[in-house]
């Protein structure tokens, strides 16, 4: 057991959409990533996705809405929606989900990462 300081371990990578995992419980990992630009249209079949932004401004496109997350807060995406994250400008983010999520759902990517690395 070891304090994990958020705002260290970001500044650790610089590329974005490729998760990084920060600790491990319960079968969740913890993880966090830089994200700039738009993501794949995608959805997890059998896992909900927390997303809490930590810098910068997310949004969260849904084939009905878009949500627009700031510094400090949060959105949990149920398993089977359809989902776009997009930042305009980089954004640090932290997930919260099953460690046998991949990051781009039912979609096959040149963005998808089946082995993340752990940040020690």
């Amino acid at each position: 057991m070891s304090k994990i300081n958020i705002q260290e371990k970001l500044s650790e990578f610089d590329d974005h959409w490729n998760p990084r995992i920060l600790a491990q419980l319960n079968g969740q990992d913890v993880r966090v990533a830089k994200v700039e630009g738009t993501f794949d249209w995608h959805h997890h079949d059998h896992e909900d996705e927390m997303f809490l932004v930590i810098d910068g401004v997310l949004e969260l496109r849904f084939k009905d809405r878009v949500e627009i997350l700031k510094a400090g807060e949060m959105m949990v995406v149920p398993r089977g929606i359809e989902h776009q994250p997009h930042a305009d400008d980089e954004c640090a983010i932290l997930l919260f989900e099953p460690s046998t999520t991949v990051n781009t759902g039912n979609v096959e990517s040149e963005r998808t990462r089946r082995t993340l690395e752990t940040l020690t």
